[in-house]
């Protein structure tokens, strides 16, 4: 994906009514996933949290923005104490995308939001000491004749990272700014698609607290560690494909094992963090804006000694953000190249907006590329830039963060993104997601 003329020009056509940024770099052709038919695997529709909102496109990502900020906060904390004595890594939370999901039998039907920053899956559950509002009904473990809790000298109950044992393997999991869920883990039924698979482990929580949970009735977590869906099922593969954020009416996708495959797509390793096992990590080495490559420190990007700093991807963040020198180069850059005045209003609460000429329909931006390890990123325009004629701005979609720098999912629209677990690696495919 990476173009042979890094300086190129992208042109921005502005609707007149609204705001809309329709880029079209010279290697922006779409290609499609491997749709060969598959033996194993399965396919589940993922909604956006806001698609049933009237909002505009700004609107829906200073909506996101707002949530992406506790997120950030949340992904960045090095860990969560709950008692003096004890610490656990923090996991993510919430999330900007929900997946249905059925359990137990006869099965109930949930939404639950997708998570790749954490491990745990869970929902609510009767008896609730504590629960926060939710669209559908609690799920009542003494409805479902699949329903057993598991012991506590199972492997899963030792892979939480807070437990106990009285009445069968009891949890605490903790998301970074205390919020969290209590309960007990248990095997259930589980439906996904058309999918249904048996002895699935999840947390019944009885005990709940915290924002970012509402807009469904509990988690699914896709990363790394024992506990996720992906490890659970013994799939090394999945990949998501999320439609552009003005697509209102688009079908984002989450595809499991055989299903998880693309064509034409570039790769980079996966990498550990020891103190963050559940996060995507991935090796930036460096960015490209036009034809100039940002004069960035090696290490900026690097997991540092004590666990902090590195790069990760994830689905559930919406804008991107770079360590702070990082960020501070590439404003500096965009400022550069871009042939307008930099808007100093804030009302996008973006971190650089420009003005945009009250008589013009195209605007020029510069390429940008991010460089991972053996892979040239060259993100189409509608991926990093958004326009609003009804404000007057066009604004850059990245932000700054202090150490982790994460790559949001806005950068991530339109692409098949692959995360293979038994190679170790992300791979990017360009695709049309609402046609998948």
């Amino acid at each position: 994906m990476a173009s042979s003329a890094p300086h190129m020009i992208i042109m921005i056509l502005l609707a007149m009514a609204v705001l809309s940024a329709l880029i079209s770099p010279a290697n922006s052709t779409s290609r499609g996933l491997d749709r060969r038919p598959q033996k194993t695997g399965f396919r589940v529709s993922l909604r956006h949290v806001d698609s049933g909102g009237n909002y505009t496109k700004v609107e829906r990502l200073q909506r996101a923005m707002k949530r992406g900020r506790f997120r950030l906060q949340r992904l960045s904390a090095k860990t969560a104490s709950f008692e003096s004595s004890v610490e656990a890594p923090v996991h993510a939370g919430n999330g900007e995308f929900l997946m249905k999901i059925a359990i137990g039998t006869p099965a109930e039907t949930y939404s639950a939001i997708m998570d790749t920053g954490s491990d745990l899956i869970w929902t609510q559950c009767k008896p609730c000491k504590d629960c926060f509002d939710q669209p559908t009904p609690i799920f009542d473990p003494k409805k479902s004749s699949s329903f057993s809790k598991l012991p506590c000298k199972s492997n899963l109950c030792a892979a939480l990272p807070i437990s106990s044992c009285s009445n069968g393997c009891e949890y605490l999991y903790s998301y970074g700014d205390y919020s969290s869920t209590q309960g007990v883990l248990a095997a259930e039924t589980f439906k996904f698609g058309d999918v249904s698979v048996p002895k699935i482990a999840f947390g019944c929580g009885e005990d709940n607290d915290g924002s970012g949970f509402s807009q469904g009735a509990g988690l699914v977590g896709l990363g790394r560690g024992p506990l996720s869906l992906i490890s659970q099922l013994g799939e090394p593969k999945f990949s998501y494909c999320l439609t552009s954020i003005d697509d209102t009416k688009g079908i984002s996708t989450l595809l499991v094992g055989s299903e998880a495959t693309a064509k034409t797509a570039i790769t980079t390793p996966l990498i550990q963090n020891p103190s963050q096992p559940s996060f995507y990590y991935l090796a930036l080495k460096g960015i490209t804006v036009g034809d100039t490559l940002l004069p960035i420190n090696k290490s900026t990007f690097s997991i540092q000694g004590d666990g902090s700093g590195g790069f990760i991807i994830d689905s559930g963040t919406t804008i991107t953000y770079l360590e702070g020198s990082a960020f501070s180069a590439l404003k500096k850059e965009f400022i550069s190249q871009m042939k307008l005045d930099v808007d100093e209003s804030g009302s996008t609460g973006l971190d650089l907006c420009f003005t945009l000429p009250p008589d013009s329909s195209t605007v020029e931006v510069p390429q940008l590329v991010f460089h991972f390890e053996g892979a040239d990123l060259n993100l189409p325009g509608e991926n990093y830039m958004i326009a609003d004629s009804g404000l007057g701005v066009l604004c850059l979609t990245m932000g700054s963060s202090s150490g982790m720098s994460i790559f949001g999912n806005f950068q991530q629209q339109n692409m098949v993104v692959v995360h293979d677990l038994e190679k170790e690696t992300i791979s990017f495919a360009p695709a049309q997601c609402n046609q998948l």
